[in-house]
């Protein structure tokens, strides 16, 4: 009997599928596809975060040896700096795309003249550009372009065209960054003489994690992420993107047009805007339970001509600001036995350091975390590693109160 259904079955062909059977086919076939897909991405996510380290590790080598020239340790410092840059920004890339993916990213919204936008966003982009020896080219119009929106995000949309077009062109290419306007938008075009797109990929160029060739020889790929958090933004921004190639090997454009203001408005950062001004040094308590990140932090605001002291937990830091009477506080959130939270909050109730500036300095960086930093007290909230500039900034327009006592002596 088998064998007869056997000949019928070679005879008939399959026998076909019930339509219950065919879904729970398909389904099976879309999680192993994207179980290769995340498999996919964890190996090319430690592929990534290995490749600075590697460079860093080497320069600490090296500079541990001792005997070098003042040149050979300026070089090493700037491989670190650039490196450390990279995992900043790949590790921001990661965050952001939780937080676009479930809808939590806020737009601090603003008039923004686009020239600015560019100019931040070349010189975030300029180690990466000339470590590959490209030829930028940058076409600004005569006009200044305003729209509305986020002037970090709108950094972050032109910051990651162009790291993807440094990446995907080999060394001593040239890439062109062009802002016009078109009818009432803004458009701003990223053309390189790199890799190109396959005709194959357009269509899915923006979407999440694709990046076309892993291969060993395609190393620059990264994590494919770059691309979708462009057009994510962009859209937020009421603005659409395109991606343009004539094929492998041809070159890339990247097209992004936002909706002009209407009305021309005034700016921030004009001549007449608010700077803070530094007037001396402060009191500074450093609070973390890293000795590195503590020990670190206190040598450089002593180098910037800063009073410091440093705690390592939160009954410690409660002691002696009480003692100190800090003007600035710079405080870890993920701190034993008191959170950074709890330890703001007392700070607060010590005589003399209600008006002192508290800033969280930590690893945490979602909304919810600036929501609770904000309701425990905290003034400003940094995600490490702090980019030394806006610390500065930060540092000069703290409260000076206390300034004429410096330098009378150890608490």
């Amino acid at each position: 009997m088998v064998r007869q259904h056997a000949r019928r079955a070679a005879i008939d062909g399959p026998l076909p599928e019930s339509d219950e059977l065919s879904r729970l086919r398909l389904r099976i076939q879309s999680l192993e596809a994207a179980q290769r897909q995340a498999h996919e991405f964890l190996a090319t996510l430690a592929h990534e975060l290995r490749n600075p380290l590697a460079p860093i590790r080497n320069a600490v080598s090296l500079m541990q040896m001792g005997g070098l020239s003042a040149s050979m340790m300026d070089w090493y410092r700037t491989i670190i700096d650039r490196q450390v840059t990279h995992l900043t920004r790949l590790v921001d890339d990661l965050l952001d795309v939780s937080r676009i993916t479930n809808d939590k990213i806020t737009l601090q919204r603003e008039p923004v003249d686009l020239a600015l936008v560019v100019e931040s966003a070349v010189d975030a982009s300029r180690p990466l550009i000339h470590a590959r020896q490209h030829a930028l080219e940058i076409l600004l119009p005569a006009e200044p372009l305003r729209v509305e929106g986020d002037l970090t995000r709108l950094v972050q949309i032109v910051l990651n065209l162009l790291h993807n077009a440094a990446k995907y062109t080999p060394d001593g290419g040239q890439i062109r960054l062009a802002v016009a306007r078109e009818g009432e938008q803004a458009v701003i075009r990223v053309r390189d003489t790199g890799l190109g797109i396959p005709a194959d990929l357009l269509p899915t160029v923006f979407d999440l994690f694709t990046q076309g060739d892993r291969s060993l020889e395609r190393s620059q790929g990264g994590l494919g992420i770059g691309l979708m958090l462009v057009r994510r933004l962009v859209e937020r921004h009421g603005g659409t993107v395109e991606a343009h190639s004539d094929g492998a090997g041809r070159g890339s454009e990247f097209v992004v047009r936002l909706p002009l203001l209407a009305i021309p408005a005034e700016l921030p950062g004009g001549d007449d805007a608010e700077r803070p001004q530094q007037t001396g040094p402060r009191r500074v308590l450093v609070i973390d339970d890293d000795r590195d990140a503590a020990e670190s932090m206190t040598v450089l605001l002593e180098l910037w001509g800063h009073e410091v002291r440093t705690a390592y937990s939160g009954p410690e830091a409660v002691g002696l600001a009480a003692a100190y009477l800090p003007d600035a506080v710079l405080l870890d959130i993920g701190l034993p036995r008191m959170n950074g939270y709890d330890v703001a909050q007392r700070l607060r109730e010590l005589p003399g350091c209600e008006t002192a500036m508290l800033v969280a300095v930590t690893g945490y960086g979602q909304d919810e975390d600036r929501r609770r930093s904000r309701e425990a007290g905290f003034d400003h909230h940094l995600t490490k590693p702090v980019e030394p500039m806006t610390l500065q900034g930060l540092l000069a327009s703290a409260p000076c109160a206390r300034a004429g006592r410096l330098g009378s002596g150890s608490v």
